[in-house]
């Protein structure tokens, strides 16, 4: 029985000893490593499960082990520090996700007990770093360093990029392209749908309804861009609505609102369920990904896979999904006027037919075939020998 543990920084919806599903880490998410392993373990961080999970989150019932933490200093008690490691030392092969502090940490831990381990790159740590609080900036020269070392001398790599991130972050080892995000069926009816719904728009006589998903306490996720060049339209005369799914705390955003003048079209929508948010998809004009760092965004995925028009910052690998002609540079809210101001229904509908083509390269049996692969070539090199 081959066992594998997955570690990442990511927090976990806890009560009492009960896990629950959080936005990325689903039912599909554990099943795609179920198909892998015979026993999956977790590493990770906890966050209490209260009111804004509820009726959203289902409770984790894979046969799943978890070791998390609340709080990295948790880790300075040596008991959690020994359960960690014994947690490692009785698993067969790492999954280690980064960036992220406990992967880095269990890079050291499995070097020093001569684990095997896989690394998935998902983001580039120096923007992660950098254009986040000034705090983390201090850390973001030898966060980067660590990563770009432990990738350079890591056997396996797989990278959500095709390009991104493979440049900035060079492996000597085996290594594969493979998005996390997967999409389970493409419907042609959500193109039809598109269309039409594109085929009543006029930038001129009506609202346009923006849409973005993501935390809204990290100012590196970009809304306040957004905010910022609704002010410009507004003055100019054109109405806009934003719309805002995800949780965290909405005190900085609504303050952006508010000093330009915009809080009564900006909404907020809170945490989604995955279902709700591709229902949500439909309501919206256009998907704005205005991060200052991403690796390979899950909600431009989703977005395109309904055919959704799309513009998005320079960040990371969303160059590498939607066309050049709708990309603004990161932190230019006079670039996301100009894309806005430009809009037409043949672009709408280049943009949607375009970005419904490629969301097809995520389907999920394409990419479960490539990682399962990959994993298979490392569990016979490591463990079958």
């Amino acid at each position: 029985m081959v066992k594998g543990i997955f570690i990442h920084d990511h927090k976990f919806p806890k009560q009492e000893k009960n896990y629950f599903y959080s936005y990325g880490f689903d039912a599909e998410f554990f099943s795609r490593y179920k198909n892998i392993f015979e026993q999956l373990n977790v590493i990770g961080r906890e966050v209490t499960y209260n009111e804004n999970y509820n009726k959203r989150s289902e409770k984790i019932e894979d046969d799943v082990i978890f070791f998390t933490i609340r709080k990295y200093k948790d880790l300075l008690n040596k008991k959690k520090r020994i359960s960690m490691e014994n947690k490692i030392k009785n698993s067969d092969i790492l999954i280690i996700r980064l960036p992220s502090f406990l992967g880095l940490y269990s890079i050291h831990l499995a070097n020093k007990t001569d684990k095997p381990y896989v690394i998935e790159l998902v983001g580039c740590p120096w923007d992660a770093h950098w254009y986040n609080d000034i705090k983390k900036r201090f850390s973001a020269p030898f966060v980067t360093f660590i990563t770009k070392r432990a990738i350079r001398n890591s056997k396996y790599v797989i990278y959500v990029t095709e390009n991104f991130l493979q440049k900035r972050y060079p492996t000597r080892g085996s290594q594969i392209a493979c998005s996390n995000v997967t999409i389970k069926d493409v419907c042609e009816t959500s193109l039809e749908y598109r269309l039409k719904k594109i085929d009543k728009f006029v930038l001129a006589d009506k609202k346009i309804i923006l849409g973005t998903v993501g935390t809204v306490n990290s100012i590196y996720k970009g809304q306040h861009y957004v905010i910022e060049s609704m002010a410009k339209l507004k003055k100019q005369g054109y109405s806009i609505e934003y719309h805002l799914i995800g949780g965290g705390d909405q005190s900085f955003l609504r303050e952006t609102a508010k000093m330009y003048s915009v809080e009564n079209e900006v909404i907020f929508h809170g945490i989604m369920s995955h279902v709700d948010i591709f229902n949500w998809f439909k309501s919206i004009d256009l998907y704005v990904q205005p991060s200052d760092t991403e690796g390979l965004p899950r909600t431009v995925i989703e977005a395109m896979s309904v055919a959704c028009p799309v513009i998005g910052s320079s960040a990371g690998g969303i160059p590498e999904l939607i066309e050049h002609t709708n990309i603004f540079s990161k932190g230019n809210s006079e670039e996301i006027c100009i894309l806005i101001k430009n809009l037409t229904v043949n672009k709408m509908k280049k943009s949607a037919e375009a970005n419904f083509e490629t969301s097809k390269k995520y389907k999920k049996e394409i990419l479960y075939k490539r990682r399962n692969d990959f994993y298979k070539e490392v569990i016979k090199n490591e463990i079958e020998v």
